[in-house]
């Protein structure tokens, strides 16, 4: 029997790198840039284990809410926490001071800790991505100076 070669070696290439680029698309969030990013461990925390609703921004912790616990950042930073075990992330605002607990780098609501599973755990090795909204990066850019006196005077 006589080898015959794939009549159609790029279809297969280009079938491999469609599905690399679609997969690449959905994971990344096109509304956010990554500007920094810290490794640690993640604690959860509720109103039960804050005694009470206080929280250092002004803002009502609420377990329900997509909010987080940061010793630096300021209040309002996005962050984008990632269970390294499981690959699960979730999108939280900063809205309190913590956690003070030695080795950890953030403190997410337990509703947060149900949707990147490690609720159960109390703890996990996380990676937090510090996000910056994608218009702002050009927001704060000072004009050329052709774009400062269109008119050329």
């Amino acid at each position: 029997m006589k080898f015959r070669p794939f009549p159609f070696p790029g279809l297969i290439l280009a079938v491999a790198l469609s599905s690399c680029q679609s997969i690449r698309h959905h994971t990344q969030d096109p509304h956010y840039d990554v500007v920094r990013v810290e490794k640690g461990i993640a604690s959860w925390y509720s109103v039960r284990t804050n005694r009470g609703t206080a929280t250092a921004s002004g803002r009502r912790l609420r377990d329900e809410e997509a909010t987080a616990a940061h010793k630096k950042l300021p209040f309002g930073t996005k962050v984008r926490v990632t269970n390294t075990r499981n690959g699960q992330s979730a999108i939280v605002t900063i809205t309190d001071r913590g956690p003070f607990t030695r080795g950890r780098i953030i403190d997410v609501t337990t509703s947060v800790a149900k949707q990147i599973g490690f609720y159960s755990r109390g703890i996990t090795p996380c990676k937090v991505e510090v996000l910056e909204p994608h218009e702002s990066r050009w927001a704060n850019r000072r004009p050329r100076p052709a774009e400062r006196n269109p008119s050329g005077r």
